[in-house]
C-alpha cells in the first residue's frame, strides 16, 4: 500500500528569443548619426527586457583592409557606449567582432556600413501552481487500488465532526471525482491526533461518516463507499506531536482506493 502526497510548486522560467537590430553609419564615420540614434531610442522605448549578447561591426569595401577593420571596431565601440549609457543590459562575456570589409557585401553600400546588435528578449514565463483541489482530482483519477490520498485543506471544528466552511471546496471536488469516475470505489478513513493509543475516541469515525453522508446526500451510490475511524492507530507523526503542524497532519481524513 503506498501513500500519495499532494504538493504544488510555484516557479518561473526565463526564456530567450534571439533577435538582431542593424544600426547604419554614414560613409567613413564611426559616430552615430541622427537616424541611428532615433532607431536605438525607438528600440529602447519598446520597453522590453533586452540583453545584448553580440556586437558585430562592418564596413564597405572602400579603403584598406586594416583601416576598415579599425573603423568597424570604432563603430562597435560607439554602439556599446550608447547601450551602457541607456542602461541596456550587456552580457558580461559579450562577443565583439569587427569584420571590416571581410564579409559578403551588399550591392547597396549603405547596408554595409553598420553595426549589428544581437540581443535576447528575456521573457519570464510564470508557471503557476494548480489549485489544491485540482491536484487532488488529478491524483484520484490516476490512482490505483490500495492508494491512500489525504483530503487537503480539510478541517473540522475542535472535538467535532462538523466541517469548517473552508473545507467545502475539497469536499465538492471529491463529489465531482466520484461523479466523473462511476467505477471508483473508496473507503473513507478518519484519523485524530493528540491521544495516546488505547484511548477510545469516536470522533475519527464520526468525521469519516460526515464525508460519507455528504456524498450520499448528493446521490453517490452507497455501494461505492465505506467509512471507518482509525483513531490514533495510523499517525503520520509520533504521538505526542511536537507542534501544531504535526497535530494538523495527524488529524485528517483520507480516502483509500478500493476500485478505480
Amino acid at each position: 500500500m503506498k501513500k500519495n502526497f499532494l504538493f504544488f510548486i510555484l516557479f518561473s522560467v526565463t526564456a530567450f528569443s534571439q533577435k538582431k537590430l542593424d544600426i547604419y553609419f554614414d560613409f567613413d564615420k564611426s559616430d552615430l548619426n541622427e537616424i541611428a540614434i532615433k532607431k536605438i531610442n525607438s528600440w529602447i522605448a519598446e520597453g522590453k527586457d533586452y540583453e545584448v549578447v553580440k556586437l558585430y561591426g562592418f564596413c564597405d569595401w572602400k579603403g584598406t583592409n586594416s583601416y576598415n577593420d579599425t573603423l568597424a571596431l570604432k563603430r562597435v565601440n560607439e554602439v556599446y557606449k550608447t547601450l551602457l549609457a541607456s542602461k541596456i543590459t550587456v552580457k558580461k562575456d559579450i562577443e565583439i567582432r569587427g569584420f571590416g570589409e571581410d564579409f559578403e557585401q551588399s550591392k547597396i553600400q549603405g547596408e554595409n556600413r553598420r553595426v549589428t546588435i544581437i540581443y535576447q528578449e528575456k521573457k519570464e514565463i510564470i508557471v503557476t501552481e494548480k489549485k489544491v483541489e485540482d491536484i487532488f482530482k488529478d491524483k484520484v483519477k490516476t490512482s490505483q487500488k490500495g492508494d491512500i490520498i489525504t483530503l487537503p485543506n480539510f478541517y473540522f471544528y475542535n472535538n467535532s465532526a462538523k466541517i469548517v466552511p473552508k473545507s467545502e471546496p475539497i469536499l465538492y471536488e471529491l463529489l465531482c471525482v466520484m461523479n466523473d469516475n462511476p467505477k471508483l470505489k473508496i473507503e473513507i478513513q478518519g484519523h485524530i491526533c493528540c491521544k495516546l493509543s488505547g484511548q477510545e475516541d469516536p470522533i475519527s469515525e464520526a468525521r469519516a461518516k460526515t464525508v460519507y453522508n455528504y456524498l450520499i446526500r448528493n446521490k453517490i451510490d452507497r455501494k461505492r463507499m465505506t467509512y471507518k475511524g482509525y483513531g490514533v492507530s495510523r499517525p503520520i507523526h509520533p504521538i505526542p506531536e511536537k507542534n501544531a503542524l504535526e497535530e494538523d497532519e495527524n488529524r485528517r481524513v483520507e480516502i483509500m482506493i478500493v476500485e478505480n
